[in-house]
């Protein structure tokens, strides 16, 4: 699950970053209301969350914004602000849940997984396959064959941006700033460890490799059969 957090409270947003990755999810940041909203009509994440308060455009302003352009991207509405009228004016802008500060983790990461499969069953790409190799974003559940296969989440991770772009060469910048979220450094070793991780466990048994080195590029997922 992909999901974009805009929050300009610095601390608690690393702080929801680091939780979401740590639980497998890919999540990015925008610390203002500009450039969340920027962001977010893309249109590539799952669910966003998104606080009230924010610089330059409020939490509200780039609700609406996204529902006057057509984004049904499912909005979870994160604020201090919890008095019922507070809640009722979120819902009617657009949001599709409410949580008021404080709140638990657990709870936050709930709804947010309830607000994904909401949108998953709206007919949104949830499953990805290549060839008997199937991941889903949802479940977490991964397996080849009928075979569940067990990963660990940055395994999950790394499958998935490359079951993202099946057919593709994904270089090891892309890898670096999209599932390690790193911008420096691209001759780090970390790919490298993971990838055979990954092999490992995808095409180890197998009679058909589905995971591939792409000398001097990088790596490609693809159906070899085909």
């Amino acid at each position: 699950m992909r999901l974009l957090i805009i929050e300009d409270d610095r601390d608690a947003a690393d702080y929801l970053v680091k939780a979401f990755r740590e639980v497998g999810h890919i999540a990015d940041q925008a610390s203002d209301g500009e450039e969340g909203l920027a962001l977010a009509l893309d249109g590539q994440y799952d669910v966003l969350i998104v606080d009230r308060m924010l610089p330059k455009r409020d939490g509200l302003s780039v609700i609406g914004a996204l529902r006057g352009k057509s984004v049904e991207t499912p909005v979870l509405i994160l604020s201090a602000l919890g008095q019922v009228d507070d809640r009722v004016k979120g819902l009617r802008t657009g949001g599709d849940d409410y949580l008021a500060k404080p709140y638990a983790f657990s709870e936050l990461l709930a709804r947010v997984e309830a607000l994904a499969r909401r949108r998953g069953n709206r007919g949104e790409e949830t499953v990805y396959r290549v060839g008997d190799l199937e991941l889903n974003r949802l479940s977490h559940e991964v397996s080849r064959a009928g075979q569940e296969l067990q990963l660990q989440p940055r395994e999950f991770r790394l499958l998935e941006f490359l079951m993202r772009h099946a057919g593709q060469v994904v270089t090891r910048t892309m890898l670096l700033e999209n599932v390690w979220d790193y911008h420096f450094d691209p001759q780090t070793n970390v790919i490298d460890v993971h990838i055979s991780r990954l092999r490992s466990k995808i095409d180890k048994g197998f009679a058909q490799p589905l995971l591939h080195t792409v000398r001097g590029a990088g790596y490609m997922i693809r159906d070899g059969a085909r």
